[in-house]
Formats: C-alpha cells, sequence, structure tokens
C-alpha cells in the first residue's frame, strides 16, 4: 500500500533564521495521524539562512541522521566539539544515546543550507554518544539508488537500528526500484523534481509512505533528487520504545 503525503499537506514552520517542514509530530507540533513511521520518529526538512546557528540542545536515545541538500553543514557538540563543513552530498550520524548536546550551523555566512534530518529509535538504550560522517559524491547517487546509512557500517555510515538510507539523482527517463522485506516500511521523499511513484505522480516535496507491498517503482519525469529510508515497522527497544508505526 502506497499513501502519498502531498507538499501542502507537511506542516511548515517558519521562523525567520530557519524555515522547517516537520513530516511528523515535533517539538511543539503535534499530528496523531503521523507520530512516526515504524522505527523512524522524526523526518525533518531544514533551511537555515546564512551563519544561522541552532543553538546547541539536548537529546538522548537517538540516532540523528543528516543529509546535506544544499550548502555547507557545521555542527558542534558536548562529545567531539566542532565537525565540517560537509559540502551537499554529505551524511552524518551522531548517537545522543545517553545523552548529548549538539548543534546544527550554517557554515556559510553568505549562501543559505538545506538539510535532511532523520531520528531513528536505536536499538540499544544509553549508547555511547559519538559521530561519523561521511561525503558522497553526485556521480555516486546519479542514476541508482545509493546505499548510505546501514547497520553493516563499513562503506556506508553505520545506523545502531535495522534500518537504511538511500539517494538518488536520476535523470529524466530513469526508473529505479527498491525491494521492501517483510514487516518492513518505506519512506520516500521527493527532493525535488517531477517522477512517479508507483503509477502516481509526485512533485518537489511530496512524500509516500510505503508498506505490504513487495517494491516501490520509481520514475523521474524530470530531473530528480529523492531520498528513501527504509525501516522496521515493529521492533522492541528495551525500555525505550515498543509500537508500530
Amino acid at each position: 500500500m502506497i499513501r502519498i503525503r502531498r507538499d501542502t499537506d507537511i506542516y511548515d514552520n517558519e521562523g525567520g533564521w530557519f524555515r522547517a517542514r516537520w513530516h511528523f509530530s515535533f517539538d511543539r507540533y503535534r499530528d496523531p495521524e503521523n507520530d512516526s513511521f515504524g522505527a523512524m520518529r522524526v523526518f525533518n526538512d531544514d533551511r537555515l539562512i546564512p551563519g544561522a546557528i541552532w543553538p546547541l540542545h539536548p537529546h538522548r536515545d537517538v540516532e540523528g541522521l543528516t543529509y546535506v541538500v544544499e550548502g555547507s553543514f557545521g555542527h558542534e557538540d558536548n562529545v567531539g566539539g566542532a565537525y565540517g563543513p560537509l559540502p551537499a552530498g554529505s551524511v552524518q550520524r551522531m548517537t545522543l544515546g545517553s545523552g548529548a548536546l549538539h548543534s546544527e550551523q550554517n557554515a556559510s555566512k553568505t549562501e543559505p543550507m538545506r538539510f535532511i534530518q532523520i531520528w531513528i529509535l536505536p536499538d540499544t538504550a544509553d549508547l555511547r554518544p559519538e559521530v561519523e560522517q561521511r561525503v558522497f559524491t553526485l556521480e555516486d547517487r546519479t542514476n541508482r539508488l545509493l546505499k548510505v546509512v546501514g547497520p553493516e557500517g563499513g562503506d556506508v555510515v553505520k545506523v545502531h537500528q535495522n534500518a537504511a538510507v538511500y539517494l538518488a539523482s536520476l535523470d529524466p527517463g530513469t526508473a529505479v526500484a527498491h525491494a521492501i522485506g517483510a514487516g518492513r516500511g518505506l519512506y520516500a521523499y521527493l527532493i525535488g523534481g517531477a517522477a512517479t511513484f508507483d503509477d502516481q505522480a509526485v512533485a518537489s516535496g511530496d512524500a509516500a509512505k510505503v508498506t505490504d507491498q513487495p517494491e516501490l517503482r520509481i520514475a523521474a519525469r524530470e530531473k530528480s533528487e529523492l531520498i528513501l529510508v527504509d525501516v522496521p515497522m515493529t521492533f522492541d527497544q528495551v525500555g525505550i520504545w515498543r509500537g508500530r508505526g
């Protein structure tokens, strides 16, 4: 089953120095129909004006994933200090585990910055906070689904959950497919362009929840950028979460 979420249906928070599109309940925003999606708790599309700094703030028992869409991403925390700046195409994972402070920043004083932030609930409570980041090129993800996050680590950024993230930059007419395992769900987001998810037309900012089907087929109608998050829909996380998205 595929459930399309149109760009106009996504919560839009305009804060002056930032603009945020919150796909699920977050901060003061509450959406009972979109409170989480399996092991994914948060999916935000954020923009910061030049030089903007999100002040240090605390989290715990979250795998915080960042994908840099545009601009230059800076990061600071109370674990390892300052990281970056990271260019577009980069992926970062911060395990907030037993508790840490972190800050997202626009490392440029002249250009805006856009990043997608994803929270994955980890499979283990109270992990030691740490940061891992990698730079992936446009060529890496052109006309294919590129796995950039997974539990295995190695060539991809490691996440402490049986979850994965894929990126793609598709030329017009290019089609790809992603297999969806039993008990799993896929959250697909069209960052920019025009495409079809199965046989349904989607445009920039549209997303889809995909469950209970063997795969999702994606075909680009225009030059398109997209991100896929593949998560278990039912999981047991002792002391943190037991539920279904």
